[in-house]
């Protein structure tokens, strides 16, 4: 099928889900490192992906149909379950002051 002139054209709107900015990733960086050149402990790593659940949870209450963010939604709260599970054994009082201060549950 050829287009033709008098054919309206239709504009296609893309979403795009609010990624970290910079200032925001290096606020959380500043506030959960251990030392000085700390940029990938656990509790960063935690940090990080919490504020991104937390984003991406806002966008699937407008988009519910948004299946492709809801899998990688999932897909980080894995990750994050993993991550408080290696510090709760490694350290349970880390992992509790990770917890209480993300406000996550328990």
């Amino acid at each position: 099928m050829k287009w033709h002139e008098d054919t309206p054209k239709v504009k296609i709107e893309r979403v795009f889900v609010n990624v970290l900015t910079k200032e925001k990733k290096d606020e959380i960086i500043a506030d959960y490192k251990t030392n000085d050149s700390d940029t990938g402990s656990p509790e960063i790593q935690i940090a990080l992906l919490t504020s991104r659940i937390n984003e991406l949870t806002e966008h699937l209450k407008m988009h519910r149909k948004d299946h492709s963010s809801r899998r990688g939604l999932l897909k980080m709260v894995g990750n994050r379950s993993a991550l408080l599970k290696y510090v709760k054994i490694k350290d349970l009082k880390r992992y509790q002051s990770i917890i209480s201060r993300l406000g996550l549950r328990k």
